[in-house]
């Protein structure tokens, strides 16, 4: 697949603390549901999607990840938070700025999902995209509110949303360079005050009303965020499994 966005940044500084008993000595994306971790997968899926970079950003047990970049040298390069255990989402992407030149996709390190879910978010025509689903039940959700299709609001407790959520964040999104500059400005103030900054909840919400992101809402998606045991439990038992049969159908 040719398209536009050639660089993806995937975030793995977090130390994945309620998976602790699970994951013994390794970080939450070298949690392995097949053959290989959920990151490598996550990697190939990657550039399939026409994507020839990817820069994952570390934190907790950086050497894991290092290692695995030197796998696939031609792809895959590591930068460091050195403040992962003090600092958000946000501030762990900001450490990626030097390799954001170009409009990227971002992603986390936990996340499970079918080949599908690249190809819709790289198929937006706005320069900017947010992947939702329909709804998961899966625990944990993040809802999201949109007007005439672009983002207003996203938070786990729906009935703090003005409006009615559209659908659920997948955790998939394209960012231009336009936006991500306008992040960087509105971090940099938070920042000011606290690393602990998010680069969706608050970031994404808070540029929101002057750089319109799209929101494009998949209904029947396969995919999951691995954030704790009931979580990983139907990530392995059904998530994991249907996306496994999606796929193999889908290359047929």
């Amino acid at each position: 697949m040719t398209t536009g966005v050639d660089t993806a940044v995937i975030l793995a500084a977090g130390m994945g603390s309620r998976l602790r008993e699970e994951l013994d000595d390794r970080p939450k994306g070298l949690l392995e549901l097949g053959d290989r971790p959920i990151v490598e997968e996550s990697i190939l899926k990657l550039a399939q999607a026409g994507v020839g970079r990817v820069v994952i950003v570390t934190g907790y047990m950086r050497e894991a990840y290092e290692q695995l970049a030197r796998a696939y040298p031609d792809l895959v390069v590591t930068t460091n938070n050195d403040v992962y255990d003090k600092s958000g989402s946000m501030y762990s992407l900001y450490c990626a700025r030097e390799h954001l030149k170009r409009d990227f996709l971002l992603l986390e390190s936990d996340l499970i999902y079918e080949q599908k879910a690249l190809t819709e978010v790289l198929a937006c025509r706005s320069d900017s995209c947010v992947l939702l689903s329909d709804w998961t039940h899966s625990g944990d959700e993040v809802f999201v509110s949109t007007r005439d299709g672009r983002l207003v609001d996203m938070s786990k407790d729906r009935s703090s949303l003005a409006d009615a959520p559209a659908g659920e964040l997948v955790g998939i999104t394209k960012v231009s360079v336009a936006l991500f500059r306008q992040m960087e400005d509105f971090s940099g103030d938070a920042f000011q005050r606290s690393l602990m900054v998010d680069y969706e909840t608050d970031c994404l919400v808070g540029v929101a009303s002057i750089h319109p992101i799209e929101c494009r809402v998949v209904e029947g998606l396969l995919w999951a965020e691995i954030d704790d045991p009931a979580h990983l439990v139907r990530a392995r038992t059904t998530v994991y499994p249907a996306i496994r049969a999606r796929d193999s159908l889908s290359i047929r």
